[in-house]
């Protein structure tokens, strides 16, 4: 009894996940079609209020001052930036590669801050230090590794300027600059380009709700002050500040022409307890947000706490599921064959139909995949290829299950602070590498 009712809810669990992906393909599909027919032009803007870019550190030496020059070098008048560069805690020369980078001839009179901090909280704590002096109407927040592209922040300025009042904060897309590394890599480059180019801009253009990405953004000063900042010792501190934002009422709106080029971890360990401290970041949000499903709180609360419930709870367990019952059947099949006697576990009562359901929406599942992958890549100019495909074919087997074992370690650990009361803000640093 037991086994049906896994396997029925498995295969009721990935319907309810394709249709989700659906609703936010179908959104992406209808925003390409139509702004793919646009042409882009930068032209002078109605004004141009200040910005405070504000860049966290950490032993970041390697990739720190082509950061800072890239950031010098943006398309936005000079006179109308202040740039912060924040040394957190820093044991290597990260404070001194700022230094030579600013002090070339180009930008020796800008406007820029090189802080030496020692201090707690992480990025939030860098963040919180920086808006206590920011003097921009708006800070815009890059991380060491992220490379700016010149109108970066000109798109970004001219998308909030649309609604000010209206739009709080205004977020571009990141990209992967060492993509073509190895294996890794390339599978971080095809997820990151989903969620970039599909999800995000699905989720924009059909309910418009946008989601900080903690890097290539732009956010009100005074509106930060009003609600004291970020969350101290968050491990997503975006995501956190994201509901706040919605929850009273604003919007994060999508500029879709902002581009940042970040450095992805190089190797499974580092790729491994990144994303480890992302998912447990995401799982604490969900938790500490969970009630607005039940109180009164705006429906794109409700929406987005709904969503992020069903990705991070439900979906991730249907798949595990979906694992288990298929190696765990695939494992009776082969054992028949020394044994006809031993029964096939999930085979439903010897009710086939159901058991070919579920073949089918796996078959589906892996079909939704590599169908999201290389719509996202046909978005973006040199990206798909054959070989892009093949690799996402293959990246369904290897690279996105390695999820499952990253979610489920996260859930643990969450829980695992909650009971023992430990400080859930530790995480292993991403080591970077000269490019």
């Amino acid at each position: 009894m037991l086994n049906n009712f896994l396997a029925f809810s498995t295969l009721v669990s990935i319907w309810f996940s394709l249709l989700a992906s659906l609703v936010t393909l179908y959104g992406a599909i209808r925003f390409w079609i139509k702004h793919s027919k646009k042409i882009v032009s930068i032209t002078p803007l109605k004004r141009y209020p200040t910005i405070a870019i504000v860049v966290p550190a950490h032993n970041e030496e390697l990739v720190i001052a082509k950061t800072t020059k890239g950031i010098l070098d943006l398309n936005y008048p000079a006179s109308k930036i202040e740039v912060l560069l924040y040394a957190d805690n820093c044991q290597d020369k990260t404070a001194a590669e700022m230094r030579k980078a600013v002090d070339m001839p180009e930008y020796r009179y800008r406007n820029v801050q090189i802080i030496e901090r020692q201090g707690s909280g992480g990025k939030a704590g860098v963040l919180n230090d920086a808006l206590e002096i920011a003097q921009g109407e708006y800070i815009c927040v890059y991380d060491a590794d992220a490379l700016p592209e010149q109108n970066a922040l000109y798109f970004l300025v001219k998308k909030v300027l649309e609604n000010p009042s209206r739009y709080m904060a205004t977020f571009g897309r990141n990209k992967t600059r060492n993509a073509k590394q190895n294996f890794l890599t390339r599978c971080i480059n095809q997820e990151v380009i989903v969620s970039q180019r599909i999800q995000h801009v699905g989720v924009w253009n059909l309910f418009k709700i946008g989601r900080i990405p903690g890097t290539n953004f732009i956010i009100n000063t005074e509106y930060v002050r009003s609600i004291g900042g970020w969350q101290q010792g968050a491990l997503t501190e975006d995501t956190e500040i994201s509901f706040r934002i919605m929850e009273d009422g604003y919007l994060i709106a999508l500029a879709y022409n902002s581009e940042a080029f970040e450095q992805e971890p190089e190797h499974l360990r580092d790729y491994y307890y990144q994303r480890l401290r992302w998912a447990k970041g995401n799982y604490q949000v969900v938790i500490n947000n969970f009630k607005h499903l039940f109180d009164m709180s705006n429906w794109r609360v409700k929406l987005e706490t709904f969503y992020l419930t069903c990705v991070f709870f439900w979906f991730n367990l249907a798949v595990v599921l979906s694992d288990i019952i298929f190696f765990v059947d695939l494992g009776c099949v082969v054992a028949r064959f020394f044994n006809p006697k031993i029964p096939i576990i999930f085979a439903m009562d010897s009710n086939l139909l159901l058991m070919q359901l579920l073949l089918i929406n796996w078959l589906l599942m892996i079909l939704l995949y590599v169908t999201q992958i290389n719509l996202a890549l046909a978005t973006q100019y040199g990206q798909a290829t054959s070989d892009q495909i093949w690799l996402a074919l293959g990246s369904y087997f290897t690279y996105s299950q390695l999820f499952i074992a990253i979610s489920i370690q996260a859930v643990c650990s969450v829980i695992g602070d909650k009971i023992f009361k430990r400080d859930g803000s530790k995480w292993v640093k991403t080591k970077r590498f000269a490019d």
